[in-house]
């Protein structure tokens, strides 16, 4: 009896709940402007969605089928439809999970009232336009989930009130507005050419003719600036490292990994006969470029979470290596794909987490001022030592996984060039990240060479930091958990 209550939920239910349940969570937030109120709604809704994102990923995966929903039955081209298949299972999961160790932390994040009043509101659309990029298989509803995000996230940066917090939001808009209009030229063109909007049918219908090259070439533009591909990153490193901390860990784990989700559906399901092998190879080229010019950045970055943000610019670049992956071994690089997303979701949310109470309780992030901080804060710097062997590959890491992943499917389709380009990008990890590290454990002197006395610092305020320690936990979880993890994704197609 309860199991064909979930199935009936889960195949019936499921997909509205999530987008009805965020956006009437926003709109009570914002109506009632009680912030106690607010946190407990926001804490139950956001569990109550990691339930319902967990029971679809399990349907998903063990039954190798998508769950579909045409809304008021009529079927596309003249209807809607919103789907969730393996690969969008698994994001969902991802942001549902991470999404619930932000709310939590953001419970305990803000100082003024007034900001987190209007944080609330905006997180929960933030929340929906993920959900509905996520189950749209409609190219024009994607487009209006994408304005959605786009919208939130640059109100969501502008929230922390700062001259530089501005400026970035303000940047973040123009590059959101041009990247969304890229996508519609190219929505239109697609359109015109073949009539319909639903991602199937222009599957099924696409040729290899120059109107769909134009269409591809122009949702690319708009979607490599969005998700920050070099050398169009410009905006990302200003607009993470000056939003608050919970922005800045949404941002890089999950807002720049739907626009890459996009960017990946076009290529390889919607537009896959115009796709070329030197149109990967060229997406590899810029992805590996995104390794190492990120990485030197972040080595060289004063602050933390600036160092963190460029971070990400290096992370994305992983993510475009197997775009030419996906010519030889397209089932293999899939599954590195997926599996290298959600290691660095998790690892990358939980270090702005624990960059966020540094910077609180140090009234900065200045990297040269940050000697000797593992004595007051052991679990913001364990969570950055959990999440830094992810990001840089060490075993048994998540992390480490979609990296093999990544060498293995380079070595099997003979494209060597790549592996090098994993190895440098290790090194160069390793080398920003233990830089701050090394940092932390050190102890800062005097100018008379005697070690210098540290002020006590309540330890509670780093309880806030429970939830990324779950999402560190997850990352290596995920890591000792590779064949079993690897098997069911790749069994689901």
């Amino acid at each position: 009896m309860l199991d064909s209550l979930i199935t009936t939920f889960v195949s019936t239910y499921s997909i509205p709940v999530l987008i009805v349940l965020p956006v009437v969570i926003a709109v009570i937030c914002f109506v009632v402007g009680n912030i106690t109120l607010s946190r407990i709604v926001s804490v139950v809704s956001g569990i109550f969605l990691v339930i319902t994102c967990l029971l679809q990923a399990g349907y998903v995966l063990q039954q190798a089928a998508a769950i579909e929903l045409v809304v008021g039955n009529w079927q596309p081209p003249l209807g809607i439809r919103l789907s969730v298949n393996e690969f969008s299972a698994i994001m969902l999961l991802m942001t549902s999970t991470i999404g619930l160790a932000i709310t939590f932390y953001s419970t305990k994040y803000f100082n003024s009232d007034d900001k987190e009043v209007r944080f609330w509101p905006l997180w929960w659309f933030l929340i929906t336009a993920l959900n509905g990029i996520f189950i749209s298989s409609d190219i024009f509803n994607t487009y209006i989930m994408l304005e959605l995000l786009g919208l939130t996230a640059v109100s969501l940066i502008a929230i922390q009130g700062t001259q530089q917090a501005l400026q970035a939001s303000f940047q973040y808009l123009l590059v959101g507005l041009f990247g969304s209009l890229m996508y519609l030229l190219g929505v239109a063109i697609i359109y015109r050419t073949y009539g319909v909007l639903d991602n199937q049918l222009i599957a099924n219908m696409v040729e290899n003719n120059l109107s769909m090259q134009l269409a591809l070439v122009l949702i690319t533009l708009g979607m490599m600036m969005k998700c920050a591909l070099f050398p169009l990153h410009f905006w990302l490193p200003s607009a993470h490292s000056n939003a608050s901390a919970p922005v800045s860990a949404m941002l890089s784990a999950l807002v720049v990994k739907a626009a890459f989700f996009i960017l990946f559906t076009f290529w390889f399901e919607i537009l896959t006969a115009v796709v070329t092998t030197a149109a990967v190879t060229v997406m590899g080229i810029f992805g590996a470029m995104a390794v190492i010019y990120g990485s030197y950045r972040a080595f060289t970055s004063p602050r933390l979470k600036q160092l963190i943000a460029y971070s990400t610019v290096a992370q994305i670049g992983y993510l475009f290596l197997a775009f030419p992956l996906m010519i030889a071994t397209p089932e293999l690089a899939r599954t590195a794909v997926i599996y290298f997303i959600v290691a660095h979701g998790c690892a990358k949310a939980a270090m702005f987490l624990a960059a966020g109470v540094i910077q609180k309780t140090m009234g900065h992030d200045q990297l040269s001022q940050l000697q000797g901080i593992a004595t007051k804060l052991p679990l913001s710097i364990f969570i950055f030592a959990v999440t830094s062997a992810s990001l840089i590959g060490l075993p048994p890491s998540g992390g480490f996984i979609a990296k093999w992943l990544l060498l293995n499917n380079a070595v099997e389709a003979d494209q060597w060039w790549w592996v090098l380009t994993l190895f440098i990008g290790g090194l160069l990890a390793s080398a920003y990240l233990f830089r701050v590290l090394n940092l932390a454990f050190t102890t800062p002197e005097n100018k008379d060479g005697s070690e210098e006395k540290f002020h006590t610092v309540s330890m509670v305020s780093e309880s806030k930091l429970l939830g990324a320690v779950g999402l560190s936990i997850i990352t290596i979880v995920i890591g000792l958990n590779a064949m079993w993890l690897t098997n069911l994704i790749t069994s689901s197609y």
